[in-house]
């Protein structure tokens, strides 16, 4: 796996970065916790900018959002379980994958799609309970571009500084996004209470 991302970036520069975070996106097995941070070790080599690194990515998480977010959008909770059952295999999906996302969706509403891409294992099924709960577009696209970026801002960063040791990223990933969703949630928390504060003043 780490072999042909290497030589999908080396090959293809901004567009293989590009097209890997595509494919991340919609084939969970795909890391981007590798993807990004090798990426980021690029730069260090002068060879790509820092910048053009994150568009790149950023560009290929947002459509690669937008498949699941539409198949589930257009045919329903019902049909995509039977489409799962029969070939989801091919994608490591499943109905309980599902399950999970939507248990995540219906506890934390709309802002778990931007939380969910910070969180490897559900990033690339949170477009799933988006579609099948008609969440508007605009809104699905917002806190998935805000989410995206955070996480590749994040990973490509961390790749820039370890240098070859960028493989270190996936190691120590958990902590690290631990505390980064905890000062999202707290962020999130407070813009609640400052809207609902402002509500009460009209």
């Amino acid at each position: 796996m780490l072999d042909w991302i290497t030589n999908t970036i080396t090959a293809l520069n901004y567009w293989g970065i590009a097209l890997l975070m595509f494919l991340e996106n919609i084939i969970p097995p795909i890391p981007s916790e590798l993807i990004m941070p090798l990426a980021g070790f690029t730069v260090t080599q002068g060879k790509l900018t820092f910048w053009g690194v994150i568009v790149a990515g950023t560009t290929g998480s947002m459509l690669g959002a937008l498949p699941w977010y539409y198949v589930s959008l257009k045919v329903g909770e019902h049909q995509l379980k039977k489409w799962v059952d029969r070939y989801g295999g091919w994608v490591t999906l499943t109905n309980e994958d599902i399950k999970k996302s939507q248990d995540w969706f219906k506890k934390y509403g709309g802002g778990v799609v931007l939380f969910g891409r910070l969180i490897p294992g559900i990033r690339t099924l949170i477009s799933i309970p988006a579609g099948l709960q008609k969440m508007p577009f605009l809104e699905f696209f917002g806190y998935s571009l805000v989410g995206s970026l955070c996480w590749n801002l994040l990973l490509t960063y961390a790749g820039f500084v370890l240098g070859k040791n960028y493989k270190l990223v996936d190691k120590f990933l958990g902590p690290v996004t631990i505390v980064v969703l905890g000062g999202l949630v707290l962020l999130f928390i407070f813009w609640l209470v400052q809207r609902k504060k402002q509500r009460k003043r009209q």
